[in-house]
């Protein structure tokens, strides 16, 4: 990581994105009884709790927030987890929530839970959407993309002062 750092987008534009992504994921499901959001483990976990925060607020569709599981080191060593049982989520929308989609590693491992249950739809969110992707996976709602090089870190920080940084 290098000592200089850019701030992305400071807190205001983050609840900005938030909220415009909460809207555009009600106006595609605005029909469904139930929403399961998945938030993979750490921030992509926090952001999905913020998702869920905003959809509760002008909707009055049921959101069941589970974590998502995935060893990003090692994704083979094993299945990803989520704290629900398959069956309670068969014939139900699925939104997958990461904070960052650089390669496409992370996403591609946490669908794979899913993949094994009749759904009736399955969408990924990043807030963040660096477009290095080695992986044949893309978020259907993004809050921003943004060029970056490989030797680049972005860092997320949705707890306390909230901001998306350039490292």
């Amino acid at each position: 990581m290098s000592a200089v750092q850019t701030i992305v987008l400071n807190e205001t534009q983050i609840n900005q994105k938030i909220d415009r992504l909460a809207f555009q994921i009600y106006e595609n499901h605005y029909n469904e009884k139930e929403i399961i959001v998945g938030g993979i483990a750490g921030m992509g976990y926090k952001l999905a709790e913020l998702l869920c925060e905003r959809l509760a607020k002008f909707s009055d569709i049921k959101v069941t927030l589970v974590p998502v599981y995935v060893d990003k080191e090692n994704p083979l060593s094993g299945d990803p987890s989520v704290e629900l049982e398959r069956a309670d989520v068969e014939d139900k929308v699925v939104i997958l929530v990461d904070d960052v989609l650089n390669s496409g590693k992370t996403l591609i491992y946490g669908i794979k839970y899913f993949l094994k249950v009749r759904l009736k739809a399955l969408r990924t969110v990043a807030l963040i959407d660096r477009d290095h992707k080695r992986f044949p996976v893309k978020a259907d709602y993004v809050g921003l993309h943004l060029s970056t090089t490989l030797q680049e870190h972005v860092r997320v920080e949705l707890e306390g002062e909230m901001g998306v940084y350039l490292e």
